[in-house]
């Protein structure tokens, strides 16, 4: 059987896969919502605004109608900002077929109901199977076939398999992984670091204070994810450490470039409009902020963060908070926990 794809949303991540499934000879149809850009995507065979260079198989077909895209797929890859995924399912959620396998590509936490995207799509599609893909996986290397390895996690061993098969390619490794949890929270968390990694470029630091922005952000990730019910091994693998270093050290990474211009001295409002795309690191920091402020989580990287985008500090003060903090054990839960005599 030659499976057929729904890719909803044209954004650079679903266009990349969009391209990798259709070059598989799988028949593969991309909504993107404007129809003017639809209709110029469909005609020039190419994504002009985010993926100039990614030509498209004679297979892939864009539309502008919904429906379309949906209607007779076997698996609907879900690859809209994490702020738009409500009002999509929302607005598709009667003409989804329960056999329809869901995907999820994109990375963040919902703002006002701090809900991972797992638990926004079993809120509205309660019967539909869910997978989430995650990793280091830039879409400008996926669309020119870089070799890439990503997770699929899915708390079904048999739809992580399956998802792990339709992707899987000879420039595109594909693992499996259970905690939709770890993957989910690794995959939306890792955009503040490369926030900060971005800022202390901006501000133009060095290497040490990048490695340790990354060192110390990871612990913080896996400090959340833990207490929300995550196996804290997710966060050394692809979806934790590895998208967390690909996304704080690649130009590739909006969320860097964007907090490289806040190191520079842009506001919030001025990066964001120079980068031209959604920079999913900037919602995230806000739910972020909030599910540790209301769980008691300690997230210092994360909390000066929020307040460099949300009340507007001072980045140089905010580096030199965290710098003078008071001294701790780098690995506290091991050094008090185990009665360490030393």
């Amino acid at each position: 059987m030659k499976e057929k794809i729904g890719v909803l949303g044209g954004g650079s991540w679903g266009t990349a896969l969009a391209i990798l499934l259709a070059n598989k000879g799988l028949d593969v149809e991309m909504w993107v919502r404007n129809k003017d850009q639809a209709n110029e995507m469909d005609i020039n065979r190419v994504n002009k605004k985010y993926l100039p260079n990614a030509k498209f198989p004679d297979n892939l077909v864009v539309t502008s109608d919904i429906e379309r895209s949906i209607h007779n797929k076997d698996v609907l890859l879900l690859s809209v900002p994490t702020h738009g995924v409500r009002d999509t399912l929302e607005k598709v959620k009667d003409i989804i077929n329960e056999k329809q396998i869901i995907v999820n590509v994109a990375k963040g936490i919902e703002n006002n109901t701090l809900m991972r995207i797992s638990e926004i799509v079993k809120e509205i599609l309660p019967n539909n199977k869910y997978a989430m893909l995650s990793g280091p996986s830039h879409a400008e290397e996926v669309a020119t076939n870089i070799p890439t390895t990503v997770v699929s996690a899915s708390v079904n061993k048999e739809v992580a398999e399956y998802i792990q098969d339709l992707f899987f390619t000879p420039t595109f490794r594909v693992y499996t992984n259970p905690d939709i949890i770890g993957v989910e929270l690794g995959g939306a968390l890792k955009n503040i670091i490369a926030l900060g990694a971005g800022i202390s470029d901006g501000l133009e630091y060095g290497d040490n204070t990048k490695a340790a922005l990354m060192t110390r952000g990871i612990i913080e990730i896996a400090r959340l994810g833990a207490s929300l019910g995550a196996n804290p091994n997710t966060f050394s693998g692809l979806a934790g450490i590895g998208d967390l270093i690909v996304t704080c050290t690649s130009m590739h990474s909006r969320n860097r470039r964007c907090g490289i211009l806040l190191g520079k001295g842009l506001s919030l409002d001025e990066a964001v409009k120079e980068i031209g795309m959604v920079v999913e690191g900037v919602k995230t920091t806000n739910s972020a902020y909030k599910m540790a402020s209301k769980l008691g989580i300690e997230m210092p990287i994360t909390e000066e963060i929020y307040n460099v985008l949300y009340n507007n500090y001072d980045v140089s003060n905010s580096v030199n908070k965290l710098m003078g903090r008071d001294k701790k054990h780098e690995m506290e839960d091991i050094a008090i926990n185990n009665n360490y005599n030393w």
